[in-house]
């Protein structure tokens, strides 16, 4: 459930707007920026739906978003909120490593990505860099992001990421790390029929002939990126 904080010192201190599903993770990172001079959160948000509303009424300095929200995934609500707010600095974070994520928050509009793991004074010096005009990510990351944006010939969106979706990105990821169709789509809460139209479209995209050589594909990209494989 939403809830809205008025705050007598809104020129003095940046207001924040949390959007987790987790009360108890709300609560510590309301915590946390309380204890900040420059910082406190003006607002919470349970849902994707929340947020928005949140944001109409309480036009926040900074959005907080969780990846995984009941109602909506994360990455499509920092969409929403910048067609219909362009500019709110928005703040990614997620218990998921950051090459995960991170590139595509900043595809989506986000202007940076936290992992929960990292503790509260990480969090706070994110939200600062972000609020900034920076971008917040840590510097191992920064030079992927980098590298993904610039292919080996130096053409800028040569690889996969600059192709693909988002949606077809995390089928690739998958499939690359081993997960079968039906396993895929009861994770990403698809059909397995949906799965292999993503899988048809990426091989259309990245001009992949054959199942197999997608799946060859598949492996060295999830490798290259240095994630685990299944």
């Amino acid at each position: 459930m939403s809830q809205i904080k008025k705050s007598s010192s809104r020129q003095k201190r940046k207001q924040i707007l949390l959007v987790d599903d987790h009360p108890l993770m709300r609560r510590e990172q309301a915590d946390l920026l309380s204890r900040e001079p420059d910082l406190m959160v003006c607002g919470e948000a349970s849902t994707a739906r929340e947020a928005m509303e949140a944001i109409a009424k309480l036009k926040p300095d900074l959005v907080l978003v969780d990846m995984s929200l009941p109602d909506k995934d994360g990455l499509e609500l920092i969409k929403d909120i910048q067609a219909l707010h362009l500019g709110l600095p928005v703040l990614a974070m997620s218990m998921q490593d950051e090459s995960l994520y991170a590139a595509r928050v900043l595809r989506a509009g986000g202007r940076g990505y936290v992992m929960k793991a990292e503790g509260p004074e990480r969090l706070a010096a994110a939200i600062r860099t972000v609020l900034s005009g920076q971008v917040a990510l840590s510097p191992r990351m920064s030079e992927k992001v980098l590298e993904s944006m610039v292919g080996p010939s130096g053409k800028t969106g040569a690889g996969p990421e600059a192709k693909l979706s988002d949606r077809e990105l995390e089928v690739m990821r998958l499939f690359g790390e081993g997960w079968s169709t039906e396993e895929i789509a009861k994770r990403l809460h698809l059909s397995p029929k949906t799965v292999d139209v993503h899988r048809a479209h990426i091989k259309e995209k990245l001009e992949l002939k054959t199942t197999p050589e997608f799946q060859r594909f598949a492996i060295r990209w999830v490798a290259s990126q240095g994630w685990p494989t299944k």
